[in-house]
C-alpha cells in the first residue's frame, strides 16, 4: 500500500512540477544568467520536492518552493565552479539579485523567455520547440509528435536552439519599444500553439492542460497592453478567450463533444462577452488579418443561441476573406467544413478530396482524416468512414479525442 501511496505521491509532485515549469524556469534565466543552468537547477528542486513534499507535505506555495530551492542550487553549482572568473562573477550578481541588463518595457520574466525564444537568429521551428519546452514544460517526446519528427531529431533542434541563444549573446529581455511590432508576429504564433497544446494535448495522459491555455491568455493579455493598437494582437486574445469559454463544455464522460453538440449553457459567457468586445475593436480598425478572422469566426459561433442558428454563411465568408490571406491547407480543410453545413456533404468531401497537400502536411494530421470520415459517414460510405476513423485514431494520441473518434466509427452500420 505504502509503494503505492509513493507512486501517487511522486506523480502528483510531477503534474505540480510541469504546471509550474515555466515560471519556474523563467525567473531562474534571469537569476542565474542562461537557459542550461535554469533548466539544471529546475530538475535538481524536483529531486528535493520528490524527497521532502511526501514527508513534509506539499507547501502552500508549491512554484514559490521550486523556485526558492532551485535558485538554491543553481547559486550553489555556481559557487562550485568558481575557478573560472565569468562564473564566480556570475554568482555574485545571482546574490545581489540584479538583472544582467536592462530587461525592456515590461517586467515578466515568462514574456521575456517568450521573447528570447522567438529571437530572429532562431530557426522558426526551433522558436516554437523551445517555448513549448521551457514554459510550457512539455517532453521532448510531446514536441516532437506535434511536429511529427523523431525525439531525437527534436532534441538536437532543442539543444541547437540554446547553444545559439548562449552564443549569439541573445539577451533575455523585451525588446525596445520601437522593435516590438516587428518581433512581435513570431511571439503571437508562439502564444498560440502553447495555447492549441493545452487546448487539445497531444499528451496520451491529459486531453486538456488548463495550464497551457492559461498561460497563453496570460501572455495574450500582457502583448495587448503592450501593443493595443495592433489588431492582430486583439484578435489573437479574442481568439483564445472565444476558444477558452467553450472549455466546459467541450467533455463528458472523457469523451470530447464537438461544437455543435456542446452544452451552450455551459459555456463561460464573461470570456464570450469579453472575445466579442474586442472583435468589435478589430472590425472598428478595419485592417483584417489571421488572427482577428478567427476570432470573428469564434464569434459568430458564440453568438449562435443555437448550433442550429449558426450563420454558416458569414462564416463561409469569413473564410474565403481567410484563404485569400492564408490559402493554406488547414484554412482550406476548415473552409470545406463550412461548405458541408451550406452546400452538403458531397460538395465538401470533393472539396477535402482536392486538397493540394493531401498527401503530405494532411496526410498525419487526425483532423483531415477525420472530417473525412464524418463527411463520409453523413453520405453513407461506411466502409470508407471506417477506415478514415481509423486513419484518424492512428494520427492522435489524445484520450478524450480516441474515446470520440471511436464511438462514432463503432456507430456506424455494419460496426
Amino acid at each position: 500500500m505504502s509503494e503505492a501511496l509513493d507512486v501517487t505521491a511522486h506523480a502528483a509532485i510531477e503534474r505540480i512540477f510541469r504546471e509550474e515549469y515555466g515560471r519556474v524556469v523563467a525567473s531562474l534565466v534571469r537569476r542565474l544568467g542562461g537557459i542550461d543552468a535554469a533548466e539544471e537547477a529546475a530538475g535538481e528542486a524536483l529531486v528535493v520536492a520528490l524527497e521532502r513534499w511526501p514527508v513534509d507535505g506539499t507547501p502552500p506555495n508549491p512554484g514559490a518552493w521550486l523556485t526558492t530551492t532551485a535558485a538554491r542550487k543553481g547559486i550553489d553549482r555556481i559557487r562550485r565552479e568558481q575557478r573560472r572568473d565569468a562564473k564566480h562573477q556570475a554568482a555574485l550578481m545571482v546574490q545581489d539579485d540584479t538583472p544582467h541588463e536592462p530587461t525592456g518595457v515590461v517586467e515578466d520574466d515568462r514574456l521575456r523567455l517568450v521573447f528570447t525564444c522567438c529571437h530572429p537568429a532562431l530557426a522558426p521551428e526551433a522558436r516554437v520547440a523551445l517555448t513549448l519546452r521551457l514554459l510550457g514544460g512539455l517532453t521532448v517526446a510531446e514536441i516532437a509528435q506535434a511536429f511529427l519528427v523523431p525525439e531525437t531529431t527534436m532534441a538536437q533542434r532543442i539543444t541547437r536552439a540554446k547553444a545559439k541563444i548562449r552564443d549569439a549573446g541573445i539577451p533575455f529581455r523585451v525588446p525596445a519599444a520601437d522593435d516590438l511590432p516587428e518581433r512581435v508576429s513570431a511571439v503571437m504564433a508562439v502564444v498560440y500553439l502553447v495555447f492549441n497544446e493545452g487546448y487539445l494535448s497531444g499528451s496520451a495522459e491529459t486531453p486538456i492542460r488548463d495550464e497551457l491555455t492559461g498561460e497563453a491568455i496570460r501572455l495574450g493579455r500582457l502583448l495587448h497592453g503592450l501593443l493595443p493598437s495592433l489588431p492582430e494582437v486583439t484578435g489573437l486574445l479574442a481568439l483564445m478567450l472565444l476558444i477558452e469559454a467553450r472549455r466546459p463544455s467541450r467533455l463528458a464522460g472523457g469523451e470530447l463533444v464537438p461544437l455543435p453538440e456542446q452544452d451552450r449553457g455551459g459555456w463561460d459567457r464573461a470570456l464570450v462577452a469579453e472575445g466579442h468586445a474586442l472583435v468589435r475593436e478589430c472590425l472598428a480598425i478595419g485592417r483584417p488579418g489571421r488572427y482577428q478572422l478567427l476570432a470573428a469566426v469564434n464569434a459568430v459561433h458564440t453568438d449562435a443561441p443555437t448550433a442550429a442558428d449558426t450563420d454558416w454563411g458569414q462564416i463561409a465568408r469569413l473564410y474565403d476573406q481567410l484563404y485569400a490571406l492564408d490559402p493554406s491547407p488547414l484554412v482550406a480543410l476548415n473552409r470545406a467544413v463550412v461548405l458541408a453545413e451550406l452546400d452538403g456533404p458531397e460538395v465538401a468531401l470533393a472539396e477535402v478530396d482536392r486538397l493540394p497537400a493531401r498527401q503530405a502536411a494532411l496526410a498525419t494530421y487526425h483532423a483531415f482524416h477525420a472530417t473525412r470520415a464524418d463527411l463520409l459517414r453523413r453520405l453513407g460510405r461506411s466502409a470508407d468512414a471506417r477506415a478514415a476513423y481509423d486513419a484518424a485514431l492512428a494520427a492522435t494520441a489524445n484520450p478524450a479525442e480516441r474515446a470520440y473518434l471511436t464511438r462514432r466509427r463503432d456507430q456506424l452500420s455494419g460496426g
